[in-house]
């Protein structure tokens, strides 16, 4: 895995470069930003749902079912005395022709996420100052 550089283009903006991306984020006007990219926690939330997604979607492909309906929506459940998530829960709407010998193997797809299994066997922290 490659190292990741952070970068401070101004105000409320912190971008992340990594692996020849630039990932923008910005604070919401009501917390100092400018509101022109997500902030790091709303990126942290779509890595979860897209991490279920490309699982979802290489699991319809290889067995080449119809995805026509097909949702994958993501519901948050937050604790406002930790200010911390309590719960996230992985909504997957299924199309009418979807055959149900199969949705006990899509959820255990779903559930190989990367992310969400970081997550769920977090790695250990550690903050290094250098001068």
């Amino acid at each position: 895995m490659a190292k990741m550089q952070i970068t401070f283009p101004g105000n409320k903006k912190v971008n992340a470069l990594l692996n020849g991306f630039e990932i923008k984020t910005d604070q919401p006007k009501q917390a100092g930003g400018d509101s022109t990219a997500p902030s790091p926690f709303e990126l942290f939330l779509a890595s979860l749902g897209t991490c279920a997604g490309i699982f979802a979607l290489s699991f319809f492909e290889s067995r080449k079912l119809n995805m026509e309906g097909f949702k994958l929506e993501l519901d948050f459940k937050w604790n406002p005395q930790r200010h911390l998530l309590d719960k996230v829960e992985i909504l997957l709407t299924l199309p009418g022709d979807f055959p149900e010998k199969y949705i006990p193997a899509l959820k255990s797809a779903v559930d190989l996420c990367l992310v969400k299994r970081t997550i769920a066997e977090p790695p250990e922290f550690e903050t290094i100052i250098r001068k």
